[in-house]
């Protein structure tokens, strides 16, 4: 298989990332118009994500699988997930705290994030993963560079976006194979979502691919065929068990069962 080439960029590209990178220092939003049709496949838009990371001067901490439900995959014409590079200071422990103007037009998602102990392989096994890997609830806060942008900003302009990333706020990180004996026991994991104590949705882990850790081997598989690595010491929120709801001003908390506890952050 021949690896994508991320330096390779078009003079287009670069203008992409370099706009992107704009919005996401100065938080003044892109309208999503303007790049309209602009690309027409993901390797085009992998390499606009990457070089914009490369421009946050940031050590990546990890990444974020977006698309890894059935509803969401039909929400933005796609039959696959994608993901996005995450820069370590955008990892929060609970509980976090954020202003107005950290953020631009953001979610509120639950999740599980895996912590990688050492470099993961595309031959690994879900239970090699578990192996290899901390499991800790999370909640993730995907917000874009694009106004108006849920759900209606194309699949592309997503991926160009380093899949909308956000912060990932996350909970008490135990060992995966001492949380769970097997990864069929990670579909049983449940979630609530709360905002000021009123209980707005619940979610489960069958929505990510079927189970977490599916979308952290599609993940590292992806990484691959890119000539990418995900290695140890970074972090993967793997996908949503619930539709987005805004991320409005007050207190949140995700609570989860199988003893992962609670994640909690405020919005001033």
């Amino acid at each position: 298989m021949n690896t994508l080439k991320m330096n390779d960029l078009t003079e287009n590209e670069m203008a992409v990332a370099d706009n992107l990178f704009h919005a996401y220092q100065n938080h003044q939003p892109l309208q999503q118009n303007d790049y309209q049709g602009f690309f027409h496949d993901e390797d085009s838009a992998y390499r606009v994500q990457y070089q914009l990371t490369q421009q946050k001067e940031e050590k990546v901490g990890g990444y974020k699988v977006s698309l890894t439900s059935e509803e969401t995959q039909k929400m933005f014409d796609s039959d696959s997930p994608l993901y996005g590079a995450q820069v370590t200071s955008h990892f929060l422990q609970s509980p976090a705290h954020f202003t107005a103007n950290q953020l631009m037009d953001p979610l509120a998602e639950v999740e599980l994030m895996f912590t990688a102990q050492e470099d993961l392989s595309s031959t690994d096994s879900l239970a090699d993963l578990m192996k290899k890997t901390t499991v800790a609830p999370a909640v993730e806060v995907p917000d874009s560079r694009f106004s108006d942008w849920f759900p209606s900003l194309s699949k592309y302009l997503v991926v160009a976006d380093a899949a909308v990333g956000g912060y990932v706020v996350y909970g008490q990180e135990t060992p995966t194979n001492k949380m769970f004996t097997n990864p069929d026991e990670l579909t049983n994991v449940k979630c609530q979502l709360f905002h000021d104590g009123q209980h707005l949705k619940d979610g489960a882990a069958t929505e990510v691919l079927g189970n977490p850790l599916n979308s952290l081997q599609w993940l590292v598989q992806k990484l691959e065929s890119q000539n990418l690595k995900l290695t140890a010491g970074q972090r993967v929120s793997s996908g949503t068990f619930l539709l987005p709801e805004k991320l409005t001003a007050g207190e949140w908390e995700a609570t989860f069962n199988c003893d992962l506890g609670a994640v909690k952050l405020t919005v001033d």
